[in-house]
Parts: structure tokens; C-alpha cells; sequence
């Protein structure tokens, strides 16, 4: 049996206008421990920036433009590990020790499998993280994001929860779900 959440990411107060007008992200923990997140944008698809399909390969800087991100915190710990997933099919993975405190040692990390769909005035983007790609815990603490980038270059910023008055998705109260681990 799998557990399956469904949620509405919101965008942030001073965020602008934004083509999109629905954000939705549906997680699912697989009985294998594998987490799939959906993400899926409703608008005006044709007016917001989609990076070009390229090769799966991990990137740098995919936050500041169109791109669905995942932060998993472990329950009583400081430490938490962000996944950036570009329509694109790039990926990135980076591991905290504290907020925004990058850690020394990198560990390899098995990919995310990415799939992107485009129908009418949808955009949905599925991630897929192996168990192993997730840090070690039994209970997770999860915030979901978005970046949205309009044609015109202007930025919106989406979440599950913004708890300040600037958009941070770094910010642990952002990351408002539990996840127990099988």
C-alpha cells in the first residue's frame, strides 16, 4: 500500500502575476520506500519560459528559471537535502547541513527519473527519487515549490507554505509535510 498526498502549492504574496492560475503537486511514497511527486501547472502554458528537452544530466542554477524543486528534511535534525527537477529533464541534488549551509562532502545519489507531459493548458512534470536518494530517517519533513518563469522573464514562486515575507524555500517552516517512512 502506498501513501498519497494532494496538495495545492500557493504562490507568494509579493510574487507577480503569473500565467499560471493552478498549481497542484500530488505525492506519493511507494510501498518500496520511492517517493513520486506530480506536479502539474494549469494556465497559459503558451506564455510561460519551458526549457528545451536535453539529456538527463544533473545542473546547476535550474531554480532560476521554470522548475518544480523538493526539500526532505529528517524530523529533529537541521540537515536537509533539495532535489531541483527542470522540465528540461535536468536535475539537481544538494545536501544542507543547516539552512542554506551547503554540505562539505557531496555523496552520489541515484538520479530522479523525470517524465514531462504538455497538453493544452497544462504542464505536468513527474519526479520519481529512489529510497536511497532520500535522507536517512524514518519520519521526512517535505516542502514542495516552484519556480515559474513567464515569457517575459518575471518570476513567480509557488509552495505548499511561505512563512516570511520574502519567498524562501529554504525556510524549514515551508517544509509543512510529515512523511513516515515504511
Amino acid at each position: 500500500m502506498s501513501t498519497r498526498h494532494t496538495l495545492a502549492l500557493r504562490p507568494h504574496p509579493q510574487t507577480p502575476g503569473s500565467p499560471i492560475t493552478e498549481l497542484g503537486a500530488d505525492l506519493r511514497q511507494r510501498p518500496d520506500g520511492a517517493l513520486h511527486l506530480h506536479f502539474e501547472l494549469r494556465g497559459a502554458i503558451d506564455r510561460i519560459l519551458v526549457p528545451a528537452p536535453l539529456p538527463p544530466a544533473a545542473a546547476d542554477g535550474l531554480w532560476a528559471h521554470t522548475c518544480c524543486e523538493a526539500f526532505v528534511g529528517v524530523a529533529g535534525s537541521s540537515t536537509y537535502r533539495e532535489f531541483n527537477f527542470s522540465p528540461s529533464g535536468r536535475w539537481a541534488i544538494y545536501d544542507f547541513d543547516a539552512y542554506r549551509v551547503r554540505a562539505s562532502a557531496v555523496v552520489p545519489l541515484p538520479p530522479p527519473a523525470l517524465t514531462l507531459e504538455r497538453r493544452g493548458d497544462v504542464l505536468a512534470l513527474d519526479a520519481t527519487l529512489a529510497p536511497t536518494a532520500l535522507p536517512d530517517g524514518a519520519v521526512l519533513q517535505i516542502g514542495l515549490a516552484t519556480v515559474v518563469e513567464a515569457a517575459d522573464g518575471t518570476l513567480s514562486y509557488w509552495a505548499l507554505h511561505h512563512p516570511g515575507a520574502r519567498p524562501d524555500f529554504h525556510h524549514r517552516d515551508a517544509f509543512t509535510l510529515t512523511l513516515v517512512r515504511p
